[in-house]
């Protein structure tokens, strides 16, 4: 009972009015003696005689944690973060900071356990009747009640465990002789700080500080630290950026306190007090559209939500996908990729320098190095963002990793049905007679299902003649491919194809139609320059890769799936199909450009209808494929008169020559055996004997000098003729007769009889 004495207008005597002395002492007791969790939504009677049963560990997940993401050379690219928070360890935090908050939130912090019972008392007597609570709380309180608001996932969690009854208030309390058991002081004041909210979408005491000062917890002065500890009682009431003046007076509020307990003298808190709020701002940005190389920034979002779901992602149903996308954001993860600044530069000053950022036509282009299949690059034309002229689908990717239906790859296809022949043994020299249109028939798809009569035709009406593997592929003959991919056989030229990762973009299987040879399945720049960058690899296949390495917050290595890298054909097969590819820049559909100043190869393609125009090509020690079209997509927007040795040739020549520029310039390997391969004559008029044997023997042909002399007006000893002639075709290892001017004009009446060599046909 109470002592008659004892003032009835003190808390402890108010409270024992309303309960009765043995609820109160029940709940004290408790309170005092129990670790253990408690349940929300309890009565004040209830949780006092509830509380010995409630459970004792706190289990909440750690506290969210910006994810990082870095380039190649460890520079960072992009953060992830639904909550802005960067922990740091105590001693990280200057201990003027450490002391405002003490001060203002919990002075006997260092005192008291989990319970400061002066202020729980006071605050359970004027709150028990209406069950609202207020005041009272520890900082450990404060701690748990951050942790549980942070780790609620659903808004009925969070109205949950922050219900204002006072049975959360014990539950809160349970919890903190728990924390309070386990860890030390400045572990909870540690805890306390990288969790609390302060305001402005700052998580944490380094984020508030880089927020509103853009320097770390670490530097912090009074002044700054007293406005940072008055906020977290009330972070929308005292927002300094949108709240100043009030902000000011908890400022000075939190100055007085410490002055009044001792810590900072009382001059001290009056000049710190005159002065204004003066912020320096640093507005947090997350995400890929504040990244430097966006687009790359998507790629490797997706390919972490794969991680992340054990490669599940697009099999989750969209509340599962969004607890994954939750993981990425407040994981804590560092992320290390393949990007290198230096080549998505030349990929982006390359695309923006052709094609206009703001117009409907897109230029898109990935960078991917041969062996190894790390994408180096990707890049678009446009800007990424939301808004007029800016897009946020990532077009140069495929649909997994949040772009569009892809495009159609056109010629740039054939590679892989060249590939199929010369690794089924048809020999380069193969002529096929191939008419300006012609009509295949008789394929068959990879079930063995006979496909429709096709009957292509070329896109210049003066294609028409006998080709084979070389002159077919330099000058992209249509009516050659399509008589090729029958004699190789359609599902080989897929296989071929798939072999080298090539899908479609939109995940659909292929398209096993005749037609597939000159592109029509829509592919993706990354897939596609990956394919090409096998080829450089001497036939070595690697699946593009984009993550390197996944630390988190703790510094475990996440798992990362493995990649796929295999030989897909002979390096002797990859290194012909190089050494072919090497003449379409010289010789072919890509040679008004003559090359990139070092040894390439690549091919172009041209969409149906001139829909869409597509380059890819590589060297030895990097890849790229470039699109140029109308990315809305619909038919009646066409891009009409282009061509892949247009815009995709110029943005794939601009962009290489810039990322390789100061690099090795290697050249392509050498076939290890004959492939029945042509060769062309070389030209050698005017030149000296010892020096047209040189460059005829370079050609990997035999020379012979033809008996004798030929009259002609050139120099006695020069080269007049050869035979075959000059810039004709001949199988490699074919003899070449020289002929030798004798430094004689011609006899028109007939020749010279004495002169063995009379009468042979030489160039004028």
């Amino acid at each position: 009972m109470l002592d008659e004495n004892e003032d009835r207008g003190s808390p402890l005597s108010t409270l024992f009015r309303l309960l009765g002395a043995g609820v109160v002492a029940g709940v004290l007791v408790a309170f005092i003696a129990l670790p253990g969790v408690g349940s929300a939504g309890l009565t004040a009677r209830d949780a006092a005689n509830n509380f010995e049963d409630m459970e004792g560990e706190l289990k909440t997940t750690p506290p969210s944690e910006k994810t990082v993401m870095y380039d190649v050379n460890g520079k960072q690219v992009a953060t992830f973060f639904d909550k802005y928070r960067e922990s740091v360890r105590l001693d990280q935090v200057a201990p003027i900071m450490r002391q405002a908050m003490v001060d203002i939130e919990d002075s006997r912090f260092y005192e008291h356990g989990a319970l400061d019972l002066k202020g729980t008392i006071r605050a359970l007597a004027s709150n028990v009747e209406s069950e609202q609570t207020q005041g009272g709380s520890t900082l450990t309180q404060q701690y748990v009640k951050n942790l549980l608001v942070d780790s609620a996932k659903t808004q009925e969690e969070y109205r949950e465990v922050t219900a204002p009854t006072v049975g959360r208030k014990l539950r809160e309390l349970r919890y903190a002789l728990d924390i309070e058991q386990r860890l030390t002081k400045d572990q909870i004041l540690e805890g306390y700080m990288n969790v609390a909210y302060f305001s402005a979408g700052a998580y944490g005491v380094q984020a508030a500080s880089k927020r509103y000062f853009s320097k770390p917890a670490a530097k912090l002065k009074l002044g700054e630290a007293a406005l940072l500890a008055g906020i977290t009682q009330n972070p929308n009431a005292f927002d300094p950026i949108r709240n100043p003046i009030d902000a000011r007076k908890r400022r000075d509020v939190v100055l007085y306190r410490m002055a009044q307990l001792g810590h900072i003298s009382k001059p001290q808190a009056d000049q710190e007090a005159a002065k204004p709020i003066q912020l320096n701002r640093t507005d947090p940005v997350g995400g890929c559209e504040s990244s430097k190389a966006p687009y790359f920034c998507e790629y490797v979002k997706y390919d972490m939500l794969n991680i992340l779901s054990n490669g599940k992602y697009w099999q989750l149903k969209p509340k599962q996908q969004q607890d994954v996308v939750n993981k990425l954001n407040r994981g804590g993860y560092t992320i290390r990729t393949t990007l290198d600044m230096d080549d998505q530069r030349a990929v982006d000053r390359a695309l923006r320098s052709t094609v206009a950022p703001g117009g409907t036509r897109v230029g898109a282009e990935a960078m991917v190095e041969p062996g190894t299949g790390k994408i180096r690059a990707i890049g678009l034309s446009k800007r990424f963002g939301a808004g007029k002229g800016k897009t946020t689908i990532n077009l140069p990717a495929d649909g997994a990793h949040g772009g569009g239906s892809g495009v159609s790859a056109g010629s740039t296809f054939k590679i892989f049905t060249l590939a199929a022949a010369l690794d089924e043994g048809v020999p380069v020299s193969t002529t096929i007679n191939s008419g300006n249109s012609t009509t295949v028939t008789g394929l068959t798809d990879c079930k063995g299902r006979g496909t429709a009569p096709w009957s292509p035709s070329n896109s210049d009406p003066a294609e028409a003649g006998g080709y084979n593997l070389k002159t077919g592929t330099w000058h992209s003959v249509n009516t050659f491919y399509a008589q090729l991919e029958k004699r190789v056989g359609l599902c080989n030229s897929i296989k071929m194809a798939q072999k080298f990762g090539m899908k479609r973009s939109d995940g659909r299987p292929f398209l096993e139609v005749p037609s597939q040879v000159l592109g029509v399945n829509e592919i993706d720049m990354v897939h596609l320059a990956a394919a090409y960058a096998g080829f450089a690899a001497r036939g070595k296949y690697c699946a593009p890769l984009s993550v390197t390495e996944v630390v988190d917050p703790e510094g475990k290595k996440v798992k990362l799936p493995k990649q796929d890298c295999h030989q897909a054909v002979d390096e002797a097969v990859a290194d012909k199909v190089n050494s072919i590819l090497q003449g379409v820049l010289t010789k072919g559909t890509a040679k008004r450009l003559g090359g990139i100043g070092r040894p390439a190869a690549g091919k172009t393609g041209t969409c149906e209808e001139h829909m869409c125009a597509v380059f890819a090509g590589h060297t030895p020690n990097l890849a790229a494929a470039t699109a140029y079209w109308d990315f809305r997509g619909p038919s009646q927007y066409r891009v009409y008169g282009s061509f892949g040795a247009d815009q995709p040739l110029t943005m794939w020549s601009q962009s290489m020559r810039n990322a390789l520029a100061g690099k090795p310039a290697p050249g392509f390997n050498t076939p290890s055996r004959d492939f029945g391969d042509t060769t062309n004559v070389p030209k050698v008029k005017g030149a000296t004997v010892a020096a047209a044997i040189a460059k005829i023997r370079d050609a990997d042909l035999k020379a012979q000098v033809a008996p004798g002399s030929v009259d002609s007006d050139q120099p006695k000893g020069t080269v007049v003729s050869t035979s075959p002639d000059a810039g004709t075709e001949v199988p490699p290892g074919t003899t070449v007769i020289i002929y030798v001017s004798n430094g004689k004009k011609k006899d028109r009446g007939g020749g010279d009889h004495d002169n063995p060599g009379t009468g042979w046909p030489w160039d004028d």
